[in-house]
Formats: C-alpha cells, structure tokens, sequence
C-alpha cells in the first residue's frame, strides 16, 4: 500500500475528491442552469483523474506493461464509476443512479487513454530522457 501512496499520490488524492463529489449533498437551488452540465463535469473528473494516472505512471515506469495500465487506467476507473453510481441510488436519498453518468465517465477515461497515448506519453519520456542525459 505504501508504494502506491508513493508512485500515485496525486492520483490517490483526486480519487478522495472524486467521492467526496460523489456522496456530498448538493445545495437546493442550482448554482449553474444550464442543461446537462453534470454531465461535463462527469467527463472533466474521469479525464482528468485517469490523466493523473497516466502522468504518474508514465514518470515512475520506463516501459509500458499494457495490461496492468489498461487495468489500472481503464477498467478500473470505470468500475470504480458504476459502483459509486449504484451507491448513489441505493445508499442516499439525494442522489440517484444514472447510467448517463457512468456513460460521460466512460468517456473521459477512453479520452484521457487517448490523450496519454499520443499527447502525455511522448512528453514524459521526453522529459525523463533529457533529465537522463543530464541537459
């Protein structure tokens, strides 16, 4: 455990954000009307969380171990997602389950996966070779 609070330690902190988001009891009046807005949010959240995932792990690995960073990057968020989604509808009474939710989520993992691949990646070993080389 102590070595993921080293490697992932921003990860771990957006994850403690994440449920607080997910389980605190929002105001009555709405803050912002405009229609679906939630659901950016959910995007915004997922892609940036599995961003930081991707960011720390980039920075802590030399290579790339596809099926643990699909696990640990992939699946895992998205599940981590349905089961706060089913804890909302069954564990409070001011939240409900929404699948359109898990689904925008779901999104933003496939997003930040793409943006770690082609963008994040590339950047970051770029990074660790010149800090490598001593320039």
């Amino acid at each position: 455990m102590i070595k993921y609070l080293k490697k992932y330690p921003l990860s771990l902190i957006v994850v403690a954000i994440i449920l607080f988001l997910s389980f605190f009891k929002p105001p009555k009046e709405k803050v912002i009307d405009i229609s679906n807005i939630d659901k950016l949010a959910h995007f915004c959240m997922y892609a940036g969380f599995c961003s930081v995932v991707w960011f720390e792990y980039f920075l802590s690995h030399n290579g790339v171990s596809r099926g643990r960073v699909i696990w640990l990057a992939v699946i895992a968020p998205i599940v981590f997602s349905g089961a706060i989604e089913v804890m909302q509808g069954y564990m409070t009474t001011y939240r409900g389950m929404d699948w359109y939710d898990l689904l925008f989520n779901t999104i933003g993992v496939i997003f930040a996966l793409l943006f770690a691949k082609f963008i994040l990646r590339p950047r970051v070993m770029a990074y660790k070779a010149k800090k490598n080389s001593g320039k």
